[in-house]
């Protein structure tokens, strides 16, 4: 679709400019849902903690809290290393972290890396200084594959964690070789929506000939963990993007650097 547009554009620029019109006229719409969508977070985010304590036993939240705190300390590790990333371009962490922070609290209340596309692009455009092509395309590569906590973390937990239970040391080179060559492998395609980590998981699981049925005792905590990883995921795309613009030159370092963050209005009026 990309080459027939150019070769339109170029031979046909009165007929390209409807598909251009076309392309400028979903931009706004996409945008305006998101727009809706942030102005419902917080009666989104109290169904979703209801739905979650009225379906949950407190008994296995508490059996399998143990699971829950090595999640997140896992998690925030692994956000540790994207601002390490942050901090090797060149750029300040601090500021980061504040330019990005509501895109992660909307990818953690939403649990849809697809669903905070949108907004991805539009905080690396308006807050970070990141070009528009790169932050087309990093949030939309990331939210299918490279998904640091669904595809990434969650899976090698769970095969570390399953493996003793058949006999396997998880702590051998070849294991951990094994898994991650899987791991990797394996997050290419892994849907950006919410419960995709459980699949990622059976694949994982299956690929390493381990018993996929210990995964389902994780069901009952499932929302709790994948809130934060989904945050990941998107921080992970962020910083690809970030950290790929910085490298190439392209990155406007007065727009990092300034005040300015995502503006929801400004961006749909630009639509």
């Amino acid at each position: 679709m990309g080459l027939a547009a150019i070769g339109i554009a170029l031979k046909k620029p009165a007929l390209f400019a409807s598909f251009d019109n076309f392309v400028t006229v979903a931009q706004g719409m996409v945008m305006r849902i998101v727009k809706m969508v942030l102005r419902l977070t917080l009666y989104g985010v109290f169904a979703l903690m209801a739905q979650v304590v009225a379906a949950t036993s407190y008994n296995d939240i508490l059996k399998l809290l143990s699971f829950v705190l090595a999640s997140y300390s896992a998690l925030l590790l692994m956000f540790c290393i994207h601002l390490g990333l942050i901090t090797a371009a060149g750029l300040n962490p601090v500021q980061y972290v504040k330019k990005i922070l509501p895109l992660l609290v909307f990818a953690f209340t939403s649990r849809s890396s697809v669903g905070a596309i949108p907004m991805n692009i539009q905080t690396q455009t308006q807050a970070l200084g990141t070009p528009a092509g790169i932050a087309n395309f990093s949030p939309s590569f990331g939210a299918t594959m490279g998904q640091n906590g669904c595809a990434g973390i969650y899976p090698a937990m769970l095969a570390v964690m399953i493996a003793p239970t058949v006999g396997i040391d998880p702590f051998t080179l070849s294991f951990i070789a094994t898994l991650i060559a899987i791991v990797t492998i394996g997050s290419i395609g892994v849907a950006g929506v919410g419960g995709g980590a459980t699949f990622a998981a059976l694949i994982v699981l299956s690929a390493m000939n381990l018993p996929v049925a210990l995964a389902g005792l994780l069901i009952s905590i499932e929302p709790l963990i994948d809130m934060g990883r989904t945050a990941l995921n998107v921080s992970g795309a962020v910083t690809a993007g970030t950290v790929a613009g910085r490298v190439l030159g392209q990155t406007d370092l007065t727009v990092f650097n300034s005040a300015a963050s995502l503006d929801l209005d400004a961006a749909e009026a630009a639509a």
